[in-house]
């Protein structure tokens, strides 16, 4: 689907997929709970305190990205655990990050050249 790629198009079904995946990453407080997750598996309990929203937001946030299976959940005793489930969600976390950074950095430099003019 990259410029200049060599693989295949993808079907109809599969750019729903797509879609839906993006969709499940499409919510802030969602992508704080990931962000979290980057750093190991980790309870709801630990993860809604660590994002500042309630323990009930974080269990329905986490359940949907579970279910899109972005994370997977475990239970331990009375506690659930989560962590990533997909690896390819750092790396499109690190490209979204990086291509909005230099975005804004543009942005800035573009500002300051004209400012400057």
């Amino acid at each position: 689907m990259s410029k200049g790629s060599k693989k295949s198009t993808l079907s109809l079904a599969a750019l729903g997929a797509v879609a839906r995946r993006f969709r499940a990453l499409a919510d802030p407080t969602r992508l704080a709970l990931i962000q979290e997750l980057m750093q190991g598996e980790r309870t709801v309990g630990a993860l809604h305190a660590a994002v500042g929203t309630s323990q009930a937001n974080a269990s329905k946030q986490l359940a949907a990205l579970a279910a899109e299976g972005v994370l997977a959940r475990r239970r331990e005793g009375v506690y659930a655990y989560y962590r990533i489930a997909d690896p390819s969600i750092h790396a499109l976390c690190e490209l979204v990050c990086d291509s909005l950074a230099r975005r804004h950095q543009d942005a800035w430099a573009q500002v300051a050249q004209e400012v400057g003019a």
